[in-house]
């Protein structure tokens, strides 16, 4: 059991989200059934049986945040295989899973899609050590937005270094542009990629100061064929023509992004400057809105964007690989609005509405409410 909820970042303690929903609250709509699928598509179907294959295999966790300036400028990252639960229950369009990912995960920690966030301060030297002594195939690491030497760049068609199965390997990687960037594997990047190796670096600017509520969100579109060949289901994958079917936020589909120990619901109070940070880790590109709320974009790729320059929205298109910083005020009626991308395929499970890459904003105010509670039972949270 955790003892954060809420998106990666300015998490409240399990103890905090049991106070403001009250607890009954949350369990009081127990035995009110969520809407039930007509039929699990074939591929669930698939992904169910290939789980069930693939017990012997550890369930992902949510990414966590390590500091490395707390390390002392090191951290160590493993690649995990792993089963990997998108939305588990047989509501809204589930069970969808992927039956087998390649998890990255902290030393020390759990293996998680994404993979853990790694956070530094402007100026520090750091030490990214890939450590893959129990992998069974070649990896590498990228980091974007960062400025590193060519031999560090991870891409072992130009600098002729990968990461064998039973070796590891040292990046020496400068935090020396400041913003929110994406790593991931750069071996055979259409497939480790799209098998989960992927996450955030965030690097804090000198003298930095936080919003009262930050959250670092990931969003990605996924052709479950290939982790259910890896499976070892009888599919076939090809990167030339994918078929996305799941869409996800840090690795959920909805309801369960709106799971407080496993999603990533976005917890504000009245008055609260809130700041969002996008990381498109997907293919395609996502134009993310967030109802009843405008923002402003103030950072794009790890650049600054001059005030002259915003304007409010209230949707940001994200392309691939992209990363975007927004900023608002949490000042609408105290509630619970949607943020989702607008391309309603992207909003589903299978052929069932809603789903997919959707989460919600969250006022503490309305924890306690019933509607709250019944959403609750639909992310699939017991208390």
């Amino acid at each position: 059991m955790t003892e954060y909820v809420g998106a990666p970042g300015s998490s409240m303690s399990r103890r905090q989200f049991l106070a403001a929903t009250g607890s009954a609250g949350v369990l009081g709509l127990a035995g009110c059934a969520a809407p039930t699928n007509d039929r699990i598509t074939a591929s669930n179907s698939n992904a169910g049986t290939a789980a069930t294959q693939q017990g012997s295999l550890p369930t992902t966790s949510p990414p966590e945040v390590v500091d490395v300036n707390e390390q002392g400028g090191s951290i160590t990252i493993e690649s995990t295989p792993a089963r990997h639960d998108v939305h588990p229950l047989e509501t809204m369009g589930g069970p969808v899973e992927l039956p087998q990912v390649w998890a990255f995960s902290a030393e020390g920690g759990e293996p998680s899609v994404p993979g853990p966030i790694i956070r530094a301060t402007e100026g520090t030297e750091m030490e990214i050590t890939l450590d893959n002594s129990d992998g069974k195939r070649p990896h590498t690491l990228h980091f974007h937005g960062v400025q590193k030497t060519w031999e560090n760049d991870g891409v072992p068609t130009t600098t002729g270094i990968q990461v064998g199965p039973g070796e590891s390997h040292t990046y020496p990687i400068p935090a020396n542009v400041p913003g929110t960037h994406l790593y991931h594997c750069h071996y055979q990047t259409n497939r480790h990629v799209e098998m989960g190796m992927y996450g955030i670096l965030r690097v804090d600017p000198e003298g930095y100061e936080p919003a009262d509520r930050e959250y670092f969100l990931s969003v990605r579109d996924w052709d479950s064929r290939l982790p259910r060949q890896m499976a070892g289901e009888d599919v076939e994958y090809d990167p030339r023509n994918r078929r996305p079917d799941i869409f996800t936020i840090n690795g959920k589909s909805a309801p369960r992004t709106l799971h407080p120990e496993h999603g990533s619901p976005l917890i504000v109070s009245e008055g609260d400057d809130v700041r969002l940070h996008f990381v498109n880790a997907g293919y395609m590109s996502h134009p993310l809105h967030i109802h009843n709320h405008r923002f402003q974009v103030t950072a794009k790729d790890g650049g600054r964007i001059p005030e002259a320059a915003r304007h409010d929205q209230d949707i940001v298109n994200v392309a691939p690989a992209e990363r975007y910083a927004i900023d608002f005020t949490a000042d609408a009626d105290p509630g619970i609005y949607l943020m989702h991308c607008h391309k309603v395929n992207h909003v589903m499970n299978g052929n069932f509405y809603p789903g997919g890459m959707l989460t919600g904003l969250v006022y503490e105010s309305v924890m306690d409410s019933d509607i709250f509670a019944q959403l609750m039972e639909y992310a699939g949270y017991e208390g």
